[in-house]
């Protein structure tokens, strides 16, 4: 079933016809909005963290138009993958954003979320939540690459995980091996939009704070490069360390995930 809102704008003053334009927004198919978010990840070139959920079918799609002519579109998740409740993509053509907040409001209105959702490097998104929401939060930092390092450990080497070693649920694609023993893991996931791709790694309790994540983090890197893509990464707010390792492997904060309610 189709959802559809409706909304009139007057239009006196702007530099087009003094008319009035209508605003509709309405539930649609992925592949409707599909150029449209080509536009919004070639304008922002940045990780996006949920970029997954549209294919997976995590979310609703819905699309923005005014006098019947598509203009940008909204994206909607859950907080749990069962709702659709969390407004997480908003982009609207650079033409027509004095229409922004018409076209969002619209939006809130049909797709009925009580959620905002944003990354703080979308600066155009991020702003309409600081407008429309409430006891905002951050709880991941958004990291991208800054500098190359050179950190050496001759006594450890990076390599793939052989297909013949155990593998442990979480583990990467890639080990750090010393004095025969695997001491830490790491990975590149690619279901990013593209170039980019998210590192992650995991060290042994016992081998902790001598450098191994941030060594384990630049050769990654190199590897991601190799790859094609670009290197980026994500971590809790709460966790200083993870932070620490990211920032000594030569990466840099790029931006916070925040949440927000809808205001009443």
């Amino acid at each position: 079933m189709n959802v559809i809102g409706f909304y009139k704008i007057p239009t006196f003053g702007l530099s087009i016809l003094n008319t009035i334009m209508n605003v509709k927004v309405q539930k649609t198919t992925l592949a409707t909005i599909k150029p449209f978010r080509s536009l919004f990840l070639q304008e922002i070139n940045v990780q996006i963290r949920y970029n997954a959920c549209h294919e997976r079918g995590w979310s609703d799609s819905y699309q923005l138009s005014i006098d019947q002519q598509m203009v940008g579109y909204g994206s909607v998740k859950g907080q749990e993958i069962s709702d659709r409740d969390t407004v997480f993509e908003f982009y609207v053509l650079p033409a027509f954003r004095r229409y922004t907040t018409p076209l969002f409001e619209e939006l809130l209105k049909v797709s009925k979320a009580t959620y905002l959702e944003c990354q703080s490097n979308d600066a155009h998104w991020s702003s309409l939540v600081y407008e429309f929401s409430q006891n905002i939060n951050a709880d991941t930092i958004l990291f991208e690459d800054q500098c190359v390092t050179d950190w050496v450990m001759p006594d450890v080497q990076f390599r793939p995980r052989r297909d013949d070693e155990p593998h442990i649920e979480g583990a990467g694609a890639y080990v750090l091996e010393r004095a025969g023993r695997i001491v830490a893991t790491g990975g590149i996931m690619l279901h990013y939009n593209i170039p980019f791709a998210d590192l992650f790694m995991e060290v042994d309790k016992d081998c902790r704070e001598n450098g191994l994540g941030s060594y384990l983090l630049q050769e990654l890197k190199r590897e991601c490069y190799q790859q094609g893509r670009v290197p980026a990464a994500r971590c809790s707010i709460a966790n200083k360390a993870s932070k620490a390792t990211l920032l000594k492997a030569g990466f840099k904060v790029a931006g916070f995930m925040l949440l927000g309610t809808v205001k009443g």
